[in-house]
C-alpha cells in the first residue's frame, strides 16, 4: 500500500502497530467481501496525527476511516445523520466502533472555481440541515457528540490557562447570557465547515464530523466566513452570513447580532476540538489551540 504522511512524518498513529493494522484491515476486506466490491488497485494510506484513512480503489471508490478516542462518536454520528438528512450526508456502508467505510462523495467544493453563490447555496442548504437536527440533539448527546453549548463555554474556556481569556472572562459570560435571551434553539455544529468537507452539489453534502458539538447554530459560520474570505475577499462576507440567516427565524438586526456573538464564542469550540483529538498537548495540538483562542482576545 502506498503510504501518505503528508507534513506529519513524525505522528504516530494506529497504523504504526502491526495488530492494528491486521485487525482495521481485516474488517475492511470483510466488508468488501460482504458488499461484492472487488478492489480494481493498491489502496492508498493517508496517515494523520488525527486519523487513519485509506481509500479503496474499486468501480466506485470507497473510504475506510479510524477515528481517535476524542472523536470515536463519527461513525455512529454520520450513521444517524444519514438516516434523518439524508440529501445531505453520505450513508456509510458499514460503522465499528470508531470505524467507518464510506463512498466516495465525488466532486468537493474545492475542486470548483468558487464564487460567492456557491457558498451561499452551501450556507443556506447547511441552515436548512441544522434547523431539521433541533429536535434531535439529546440523541447526538447519547451518540457521545460534545457539549459545546452556551452554558457550558465558561467552564470549557476555564480549562485554558490564559491570561488574557481570564481578564475578558466576565465580557465572554456576557457574550452567552446574550446570546442565551434571543432564544435560537442549540443544533449540531460542524465546526470545521470549509471547502474540503463538502462536496460540491446540488445538494451539496457534509462529512468529517470529528470537530462537531451540540452548541449554538451560528457557531457554525466561523470557518466558513473565514475560508471564504481568504478566498474571496472580505466583502462577500455580510452576503453570505445573510444567506444563511434567512433561513432562520427572527428580524434581521437580532439575527446579525446573534451571528456577532456566536462567531466570537465559537472559537472556543473549536480550541476544545484541539485539545480532543491531541490531548497530549502536542505541538500540533497547542499551535491549534492558540489559533483558535486568538480569535477571543
Amino acid at each position: 500500500m502506498q503510504v501518505d504522511r503528508g507534513s506529519y512524518p513524525d505522528a504516530r498513529t494506529p497504523w504504526d502497530h502491526a495488530a492494528w493494522r491486521r485487525e482495521a484491515m481485516g474488517w475492511l476486506v470483510e466488508q468488501l467481501d460482504r458488499l461484492g466490491i472487488e478492489e480494481t488497485g493498491e489502496a492508498r494510506v493517508r496517515l494523520r496525527p488525527w486519523s487513519v484513512i485509506v481509500r479503496v480503489e474499486a468501480a466506485k471508490p470507497l473510504w475506510f476511516k479510524a477515528n481517535p478516542p476524542g472523536s470515536a462518536f463519527e461513525p455512529a454520528l454520520t450513521q444517524r445523520l444519514a438516516e434523518l438528512v439524508p440529501d445531505h450526508v453520505f450513508t456509510p456502508y458499514a460503522i465499528d466502533r470508531s470505524w467507518a467505510l464510506v463512498p466516495d462523495g465525488g466532486t468537493l467544493l474545492r475542486d470548483i472555481p468558487r464564487e460567492p453563490r456557491h457558498w451561499a447555496e452551501l450556507l443556506s442548504q447547511y441552515a436548512e440541515f441544522q434547523r431539521a437536527l433541533v429536535d434531535h440533539t439529546g440523541e447526538f448527546d447519547r451518540l457521545g457528540v460534545p457539549d459545546g453549548r452556551l452554558a457550558r463555554l465558561p467552564e470549557i474556556l476555564d480549562q485554558f490557562a490564559d491570561e488574557g481569556l481570564r481578564k475578558r472572562r466576565p465580557e465572554l459570560v456576557d457574550w452567552c447570557d446574550e446570546l442565551a435571551t434571543l432564544g435560537i434553539p442549540d443544533t449540531l455544529d460542524h465546526a470545521d465547515l470549509h471547502e474540503n468537507q463538502v462536496f460540491a452539489g446540488p445538494p451539496y453534502r457534509f462529512f468529517d464530523w470529528g470537530d462537531a458539538a451540540v452548541a449554538h447554530p451560528f457557531c457554525s459560520l466561523l470557518v466558513p466566513l473565514e475560508r471564504a474570505a481568504d478566498q474571496l475577499g472580505p466583502e462577500v462576507v455580510p452576503r453570505l452570513r445573510d444567506a444563511y440567516l434567512d433561513h432562520w427565524p427572527g428580524d434581521r438586526r437580532t439575527l446579525r447580532r446573534a451571528a456577532d456573538l456566536a462567531i466570537r464564542l465559537g472559537a472556543i469550540n473549536r480550541a476544545t476540538s484541539w485539545t480532543r483529538l491531541f490531548p497530549g498537548n502536542t505541538a500540533i495540538g497547542d499551535a491549534g489551540i492558540a489559533e483558535a483562542l486568538d480569535r477571543l482576545r
